[in-house]
């Protein structure tokens, strides 16, 4: 079934058999007082916000048979949101009629897939000493659109008020999407939501809900502190009614949940909205747009990075799923991080992240991880930490967890990037030892690897890159390895292929025409370019052999008056070319020869290596 959202207005509209009280119900309302003389039909009321419980303008229309045509009262069904038929408590055939005629005539007047809340009144109460209301249930089974039923009286005006508040309730808090009413039991998305509801606020992430917890859930979900006497009453009735419901003076989910569905029973849907509302769900049971994906726009020239808001809130939750408490994530613990959300958002690890030996997570792996999400897929990260309740916890939306950089020609003209996480292509023709550099980089150098994938993306795929730290001038600094894959060297490099914020041009040292292709790639993509530029001469145990090209690569870079070539030994693993890598990303006007000095910074080219230390 699909549910509409809340309306900004509520049009109630009365349906029934002439003569069970319908307009003077509606008079009641308004005069509050019994009218003897009624008039056939009440005209139009609009009940302003301000005088009405849930604070929202309601329309209030009565429905006259005598005056208006069937095809009339159709057209004011699809235009109500939730519809009440009258029925006179002291009268079995208006009863009968409610099953047997009105029933299904507003069914058959809306939408397949969106059946309106209806609420069955018996009117007239003051004529009778006893109760219609087991009967108006056996009804109600057979239609799960019916909300609820209530006994009233327009004449001593008893629950008239009650009756029409109950008509606004359930239209803005509507009882189909988190209750059914047939099993007398929460509907299993909303057991869902609770769920994820009761995870966010498990602080300490050991399955119970302790009285600080609940203080700090009542205080943001109803802006009230929960007073103890009533905390102990409500421990009480979870502890008679459910088994397990409270362990160690704790709320246990299955508390959590049984507390809910009593609430809905008792009537009270709005509590239950309320805290559904407040963790961002809509009247389907799904997380709103507007909830998971933050308006956070990112210029052209500027890139996102988590501020430290966001690294803080992210170390909360490593903290919290660390069970063990031995710095890493294991599989079942990574899982339960990421019970709240729709999937675990990463397929690879192992050759993304630096991890543990088991390719487990550590502190500094998953701190990689949203870093390099937050650079690539800003939307994916915004919609997660709302999974993972960051609006909740920090009581503000995903913005305050993202810093948007300045831009990069801002950088350029100060000759010193602001940035803490730099991009950096890895090019170069096939089999030059590409992928070696990068798994390098995450200590994994000597590991067999699958074959890079020979396709060619639009964008970046985060799978082909891999992300660690390395040191700037003793400045801790993200730098993110994208392997470019080449599968012709005839092919052009993409605009998002070359735009990075340092270029790792790779060549095998031992094959004589490899140097060729990345000599190549500079002239036509980078010489004009303010993208430094390292090369890199892979495979440096093996015999260096004379490249086939008008320029030796000492000679060609000192023409550019950009580094000499970096030798990289897969054996010796050793970090420096990225330490270099990292500087000159954090330099991106510097692109001069060794051994000249860098620019008026008074620091030497040979000093990238010692960058680090």
């Amino acid at each position: 079934m699909v549910y509409e959202s809340v309306p900004r207005t509520v049009r109630i509209i009365l349906l029934g058999e002439p003569g069970v009280g319908k307009t003077s119900l509606i008079l009641s309302l308004v005069t509050e007082e019994f009218t003897e003389q009624v008039p056939p039909k009440a005209e139009e009321i609009t009940i302003p916000a301000d005088v009405t419980p849930e604070q929202v303008p309601t329309n209030i229309i009565d429905v006259c048979l005598a005056e208006q045509s069937l095809e009339q009262v159709a057209e004011e069904i699809e235009k109500a949101h939730v519809i009440c038929i009258v029925f006179s408590v002291d009268k079995q055939e208006t009863l009968n009629k409610v099953a047997s005629y009105w029933l299904p005539f507003v069914r058959d007047n809306c939408p397949d897939d969106y059946r309106k809340p209806v609420i069955l009144v018996g009117n007239k109460i003051d004529l009778i000493d006893y109760s219609v209301i087991d009967n108006i249930w056996d009804i109600a089974e057979e239609y799960p659109e019916v909300d609820r039923c209530i006994e009233c009286s327009a004449k001593t005006l008893t629950n008239v008020s009650e009756m029409f508040y109950n008509a606004q309730k359930a239209v803005l808090h509507p009882i189909g999407p988190i209750y059914s009413i047939e099993e007398q039991e929460l509907t299993e998305r909303c057991k869902k939501a609770l769920s994820r509801i009761f995870k966010i606020c498990d602080l300490d992430g050991d399955g119970l809900l302790d009285d600080y917890e609940i203080t700090i859930f009542q205080k943001k979900c109803f802006d009230s502190p929960l007073q103890l006497q009533v905390l102990d009453e409500v421990k009480s009735v979870i502890a008679q009614n459910i088994a397990g419901g409270i362990e160690n003076e704790c709320i246990t989910m299955k508390g959590f949940i049984f507390l809910h569905c009593l609430f809905i029973q008792r009537g009270k849907n709005e509590t239950t909205w309320t805290v559904l509302r407040k963790f961002g769900y809509d009247e389907s049971l799904e997380l709103t747009h507007n909830y998971l994906y933050a308006n956070i726009k990112v210029p052209i020239g500027c890139t996102a990075e988590l501020s430290y808001k966001g690294q803080q809130f992210l170390t909360q939750i490593f903290e919290k799923y660390d069970r063990d408490k031995d710095g890493m994530l294991n599989p079942t613990e990574l899982k339960n991080v990421f019970s709240c959300c729709p999937r675990i958002p990463w397929h690879n690890l192992r050759y993304t992240v630096p991890t543990n030996d088991k390719g487990f997570l550590t502190l500094h792996g998953w701190m990689c991880r949203w870093t390099l999400m937050t650079l690539l897929d800003l939307q994916n990260t915004s919609a997660y930490f709302a999974y993972m309740g960051f609006n909740f916890l920090e009581n503000e939306s995903q913005k305050t967890a993202i810093h948007i950089t300045r831009e990069k020609k801002v950088d350029l003209a100060k000759k010193q990037s602001s940035r803490n996480v730099y991009q950096c292509h890895v090019i170069g023709p096939r089999s030059c030892g590409k992928t070696s550099i990068c798994r390098s980089f995450l200590g994994i150098a000597h590991k067999k690897i699958k074959p890079h994938a020979n396709e060619r993306g639009d964008g970046y795929n985060t799978e082909s890159c891999c992300i660690n730290t390395v040191l700037v001038y003793g400045q801790e600094k993200y730098l993110v390895l994208k392997e470019i894959p080449i599968t012709r060297v005839s092919d052009p490099l993409q605009p998002h292929e070359v735009n990075c914020d340092v270029a790792c041009l790779v060549y095998d040292v031992s094959a004589s025409r490899s140097f060729e292709y990345i000599a190549r790639i500079y002239i036509k993509y980078f010489a004009e370019s303010h993208i430094p530029v390292l090369i890199v001469g892979t495979k440096g145990e093996a015999m260096i052999a004379r490249q086939e090209y008008i320029l030796q690569p000492d000679v060609f870079c000192n023409k550019y008056q950009i580094l000499p070539p970096q030798f990289f030994n897969i054996k010796e693993n050793k970090q420096d070319i990225f330490v270099k890598l990292a500087t000159m990303a954090a330099f991106p006007s510097i692109k001069i020869a060794m051994p000249r000095r860098l620019g008026g910074l008074g620091i030497k080219c040979m000093n990238f290596a010692a960058a680090g230390s």
